[in-house]
């Protein structure tokens, strides 16, 4: 009978974990901040491109294509 009580007792305790571990909890106020950073900035508008996307793009590509092994060995 002790045997009994105790295994009914174990398992409402884990029952009951169990759901409070899938309840929903509200949202903070800090978490619905919004970001007060500094804005990004496109990478082609640094003073080495001089704001030239195309520019930036070829060298983008010209240094992907140095790094292929492939092409690097023919």
């Amino acid at each position: 009978m002790r045997g009994r009580t105790f295994v009914i007792a174990a398992a409402v305790s884990i029952a009951a974990l169990g759901l409070a571990g899938c309840s929903q909890s509200e949202p903070t106020a800090a978490a619905q901040k919004s970001y007060q950073g500094k804005p990004d900035t496109r990478p082609w508008d640094s003073p080495q491109w001089g704001g030239d996307q195309a520019k930036w793009e070829r060298a983008i590509q010209t240094r992907t294509m140095n790094q292929n092994e492939y092409t690097r060995t023919q």
